[in-house]
């Protein structure tokens, strides 16, 4: 499916539009120059380069979960549209390097995706009858050659400790500036199980957008074949047509994407749950539910027997657009009008977001007694926006003008959250300890530096600290 299809607004009106409706995304195929000039503001990919080719050689390989991934997991590639056969090979992993000896073939099906880089087969293959806690190896084929072997470890059938990795937006300059956060959060805890991702992962709102993948898959590099990933999506991964102004999903997700098909009826590409060694991941389409009351209550209706039939020891929920604001101007009231008391009802443990390109996480609640969630807010590409002054009084700990990883460590009494920089000093953090009877009490644990606000340095724009493509092409600075 190509792009060809969609609105092709003028460049005046592409700035109004960015500029007085930054929750709006617009994706277009546009004249050649006005591409090489997107191009060069928001991927390294110079003018009349072509970098992200499909080629013979499998790549973008993505390992995604089942609903019970300790039996079942789905590997994704891309391949040019030459390669017809969707295969891997996989194995019990063992010390020798004679993996093929023992592995077997499963067969998969293919998504036909054309972009301005060529026709490519997006590869799929559900891996099912997968033994807990088994250290697996595999390869995916491509035009006759294989990938590399990759490894990956299923979950546990019960709950055991583990730690996940969480990640605001990277949208912007991806293998520029995002790739040090994502390489940096892999470093700081590299047994990490599960890769989580609020949203806006690439930002795609016209020009060649299949660069902006190109550079999120080689900023993840081969960290997406061997860790679980569960993104949710942002509004930068939808848009709108011609012929209707309600915004859809766009083909680059739901052909490299393949999620657990539990999700409402007509929203199974986007919101979806799985349960992984003792956590119920919980995926929500905030996007959706903020065009359309109609898909908020049907977000909430499932939300709630979700919840309602929930055997795990920890609930995490993830969607992009934040219950809370933290920037400025921002304000997301059917969220809380139709999620939160749901959240509040079934003592949800954390709730996970981004949108904002700013840091922000609520106050633990004083009453003991109080339960239901911990809201975060966090950002982990380049683009930064201001703290609203509402946010600074309302929020425990905020942030601007600072690239965050963060990790959520699981026991089965605790839960430690912890925010850091993308230089590897902690920012912020938390601890839930939940007691027998599913009652909980909130540890504050930031540290007692001040917050991180925007410095004076010249904007683009003056209602942001930065625009995220201001920066892949800026000059070297001076302290003379």
């Amino acid at each position: 499916m190509s792009c060809s299809h969609l609105r092709q607004p003028s460049r005046l009106a592409l700035s109004l539009a960015l500029l007085f409706s930054p929750a709006l995304t617009y994706t277009a195929t546009v004249n050649a120059d006005e591409a090489a000039s997107v191009r060069e503001a928001n991927t390294l990919v110079p003018s009349q380069v072509t970098r992200y080719a499909p080629t013979a050689f499998p790549d973008r390989i993505v390992l995604l979960p089942g609903e019970h991934p300790e039996h079942s997991q789905t590997i994704s590639w891309r391949t040019h549209a030459k390669v017809e056969e969707s295969v891997v090979q996989i194995t019990e992993a063992g010390a020798s390097p004679g993996l093929h000896l023992h592995a077997h073939e499963q067969r998969g099906s293919y998504t036909a995706h054309s972009t301005p880089n060529g026709d490519a087969h997006h590869h799929r293959v559900h891996l099912t009858e997968l033994k807990p806690d088994t250290l697996y190896a595999y390869r995916v084929k491509g035009d006759d050659t294989w990938s590399e072997w990759l490894q990956f470890r299923t979950p546990k059938a019960e709950f055991s400790p583990y730690t996940a990795l969480y990640f605001g937006d990277g949208q912007n300059a991806l293998l520029s500036h995002y790739a040090r956060t994502v390489r940096e959060a892999f470093r700081h805890a590299p047994q990490a199980k599960v890769m989580l991702y609020a949203g806006d992962l690439v930002n795609s709102r016209y020009g060649i957008h299949d660069d902006e993948w190109g550079e999120w898959f080689q900023a993840l590099s081969w960290m997406g074949g061997s860790v679980t990933q569960i993104p949710s999506s942002g509004n930068h991964e939808f848009s709108s047509d011609d012929n209707d102004e309600t915004r859809h999903i766009l083909p680059h997700w739901k052909a490299q994407f393949a999620l657990p098909d539990n999700g409402p009826e007509g929203l199974t590409a986007t919101v979806y749950y799985t349960d992984y060694q003792g956590v119920r991941y919980i995926a929500l389409d905030s996007t959706e539910a903020m065009q359309s009351p109609e898909k908020a209550r049907q977000q909430a209706e499932w939300l709630e027997h979700v919840l309602a039939n929930n055997p795990q020891q920890w609930t995490i929920v993830i969607h992009h657009h934040p219950l809370h604001s933290v920037s400025r101007g921002r304000d997301n009231p059917p969220l809380r009008e139709h999620w939160q008391p749901i959240y509040e009802k079934y003592n949800v443990d954390v709730v996970l977001q981004g949108h904002d390109h700013t840091y922000g996480r609520t106050r633990a609640a004083t009453d003991a007694a109080a339960q239901g969630p911990m809201y975060t807010v966090t950002v982990a590409g380049p683009k930064m926006y201001l703290v609203s002054d509402q946010a600074k009084q309302q929020m425990a700990r905020y942030a601007e003008d600072t690239q965050l990883y963060q990790t959520l460590d699981f026991t089965e009494q605790q839960l430690t959250y912890r925010s850091y920089t993308a230089t590897g000093e902690l920012y912020d953090g938390f601890t839930i300890h939940k007691n027998a009877d599913g009652s909980k009490q909130v540890t504050d644990e930031q540290p007692t530096t001040a917050p991180r606000l925007c410095g004076d340095h010249p904007r683009t724009k003056a209602s942001r600290c930065w625009n995220g493509t201001d920066l892949i092409y800026a000059p070297a600075g001076s302290n003379d």
